[in-house]
Parts: structure tokens; sequence; C-alpha cells
């Protein structure tokens, strides 16, 4: 397990049949240095000892609530991984800025959850000319990594909705699904995938597309039943298992001064 995770993330298993056998030559070594025959228990602190350096550091949860993080859970060739985003503001005019190495489709995305969160600013008790005085900054770390698809929509959305209305979201919740303009959650692929890396990653709580139900009969039973999977259709449910703590007070509606009948006989002339 810790030479899969560690040392040769890949589709196949060439890399790891390489990998043991590198460790298996090393012993034999040992043996023939050393003139006696003996059993080498290789456990996961000596693989390090045969293999060196681990190339690849394993995803973990992050340990402490924060406002404008979320987590989401990304398809790779070589299986699923989470996807920490985070989002920050800063004085100015309104400008979104988008880093990460993200391809076209991921910032659509970003940008259809920031008009999303603008349109639903009253309810979430955010201004709704937040825009005209602040800078959003939306940032996908391991910047070196491309990225890129339309499954980051609600955790770009949750990350927004987080940083502007000052609420942290839940470290032990992962999430994956696009989002539409009205918060419509959309259906998604790579599912078994992403279901997995979150387990590893010792997240329990996984919100899915509504429409996604039908790809959780290819995970292991064994593995579906440590977790708690929900299935969602609008962003309004994943903001309530999301966001830790109750949201702010929605901001009171604008009332639009009354109208006056010009064909009325109460008008004043000279």
């Amino acid at each position: 397990q810790t030479v899969i995770q560690r040392y040769t993330r890949e589709a196949g298993v060439r890399n790891l049949e390489r990998e043991l056998s590198s460790i298996t030559r090393k012993v034999a070594r040992k043996v023939v240095v050393e003139g006696k025959t003996f059993q080498e228990n290789v456990t996961a602190e000596k693989v390090t000892e045969y293999l060196g350096v681990p190339r690849f550091r394993p995803s973990v949860a992050e340990e402490k609530e924060e406002i404008g993080v979320a987590t989401g859970l990304a398809w790779t060739e070589v299986g699923g991984e989470i996807l920490v985003t985070e989002a920050t503001l800063m004085p100015g005019r309104g400008h979104l800025t988008l880093t990460g190495k993200l391809g076209d489709v991921m910032q659509e995305s970003a940008q259809a959850a920031m008009s999303w969160v603008r349109s639903k600013a009253d309810e979430f008790g955010i201004p709704k000319d937040f825009n005209k005085k602040t800078d959003v900054h939306i940032h996908v770390p391991e910047g070196a990594i491309p990225k890129d698809g339309p499954s980051a929509g609600i955790t770009l959305a949750t990350a927004l909705v987080s940083a502007l209305a000052r609420v942290p979201t839940r470290t032990d919740v992962a999430m994956t699904g696009e989002i539409t303009l009205r918060g419509k959650v959309l259906p998604i692929g790579g599912v078994k995938e992403k279901v997995l890396a979150a387990h590893r990653a010792g997240i329990k709580n996984i919100i899915v597309p509504k429409d996604n139900e039908k790809d959780l009969a290819d995970i292991p039973k064994n593995v579906l039943d440590t977790l708690n999977i929900y299935l969602v259709s609008t962003m309004d449910e994943v903001l309530k298992i999301a966001v830790s703590g109750p949201m702010p007070a929605a901001l009171p509606a604008e009332v639009a001064p009354p109208e006056v009948d010009v064909d009325t006989d109460d008008t004043i002339t000279h």
C-alpha cells in the first residue's frame, strides 16, 4: 500500500512491479553482503530505506475549519484526488482572479458560481453591491498541475459563499458536481474514483449529484458502508451540509417606491 500511494501512482502496475523488483534486489544484495540467509520483513518504514524519499504526498483532509475554503474531488488518469479550493477577498473594483492552472471549462465554472452567488447575495446576508468594492481571488493549490472540467462548480460556489458570508466550511465534507446559473447541481463523471479518493483521505461525508446515484453501485460495499453519501439537486442543499454553523440572516428586500397614477384627479395644476 505504501509503494502504491507514495511511489507509483499510475493507471496500470508497470511502475509498481519495477519498484517491488528494486526492493527485492536490494534485499538480495544485503543477503550477499552479510553472507547469511535471513527473512526480511519490509515494513512501511523500511520502504523509504529501500526506495528513497517518497515521490507523492498522500492526500489528507484539512484539519481546521476555515472561511473561504472548500474540499472538492477530482478525477485523474491515475485515480481520484481531493481538490482544496480557496477564495479570498480584497478591497477592489469587482475583479475575479483565477489561479492554479485552471482550464477554460473550470474558469467558466468559477464565473457561473460567482454569478449564482451574486444573484442570491441577499439570501446569504451579503450586500448586493459587494462586487463594486471587492476583488475576489480563487486559487486551487498545486499550481503546476493542470486542472479542468465542470465538476468543481459546487466546490467553487461553496468557497465563494463561505468567503463572502464569513462562515467556515466543514473539513469532513468533500463534494463534486457541476453548477448552473440557477443553482442546479448537474451530474459528473468519475464518481467511483472521487469517492475512493475521499475515503483514502479520511473524509466520511461526500456530496454527489442526485443524478449520479446509479454510479454508487460501482463502489465496493465495504467502502460505501463507512461513508455518508449526500445526493443533492441544488446548491441550497449543498450549503446546508457543507457550511459549519448558521448562515447570516437574509438582508431585507428592497421596497420599491409606490407608483404614481398619472390619471388620478388629485394632481395639482397651476
